[in-house]
């Protein structure tokens, strides 16, 4: 089910916005505020957002920097502001579209629909190749020129969550949700170990990893070899 980030300070708004894409078969992530929103997408990644750029604590420009800063979901700009540089700042700092206020249902719904078809992945390649190891989704199995790796259920979901989204930071909060569970949101010892274990496996010099980056104190990243290196 399609996830939407709904953020708006205006309860009634938020409540009306909620109401009418859950009716439609949405995921609903409702925000009042900028904190509630990013720990909301941390928690969940959306596949879509709608912003309000006047919120109560940050500027609706930080958040979708915020999110741009990880996440390549539409974001769609929901605001009062009229003036041309308002759209600008929006557009520049990541925005995919830009709805002034008021506005009506029936064209926001069209235009969450159009970003969504936009934004539609290809179809899924079942091989990932590097020149290190190849990865199988289809099969759950990886390979090395060495021969077939063994792999323990955790460090397979480890790594397929990150190989499903090459180049892409992944929060350390989305790793443990997704592989433990919401109750182990705070265990990045779990990660740390793991990932370990998975380089050793995997990497051409474990110490210096190439391909299962970590960004110090935020989550990691699978790079692959069209992409350029980034330090571990």
């Amino acid at each position: 089910m399609t996830r939407i980030l709904v953020v708006d300070d205006d309860p009634h708004l938020l409540r009306a916005l909620t109401i009418a894409l859950n009716a439609r078969g949405y995921r609903t992530s409702p925000a009042p505020d900028a904190a509630t929103a990013l720990q909301a997408a941390a928690t969940a990644a959306p596949d879509l957002a709608v912003i309000d750029l006047g919120l109560p604590d940050l500027d609706g420009i930080a958040v979708i920097e915020s999110l741009r800063g990880w996440s390549s979901a539409p974001i769609i700009v929901l605001s009062a502001r009229h003036d041309e540089t308002a759209k600008i700042n929006a557009l520049d700092a990541g925005a995919d579209d830009y709805v002034t206020k008021p506005f009506g249902m029936g064209e926001l719904l069209a235009r969450i629909r159009a970003a969504l078809r936009r934004a539609a992945p290809a179809e899924e390649q079942p091989l990932v190749t590097t020149a290190a190891f190849t990865v199988d989704l289809a099969a759950k199995r990886v390979r090395t020129p060495a021969g077939e790796v063994r792999l323990t259920p955790t460090e397979w979901h480890l790594l397929e969550t990150l190989v499903r989204s090459p180049g892409r930071l992944v929060t350390q909060r989305q790793l443990l949700h997704e592989v433990w569970g919401p109750r182990y949101e705070k265990e990045t010892n779990y990660l740390r170990v793991h990932l370990a274990n998975l380089r050793r496996k995997l990497e051409p010099v474990p110490s210096r990893p190439r391909y299962l980056i970590t960004e110090p104190g935020v989550g990691y990243r699978f790079t692959p070899d069209d992409l350029p290196d980034a330090p571990a």
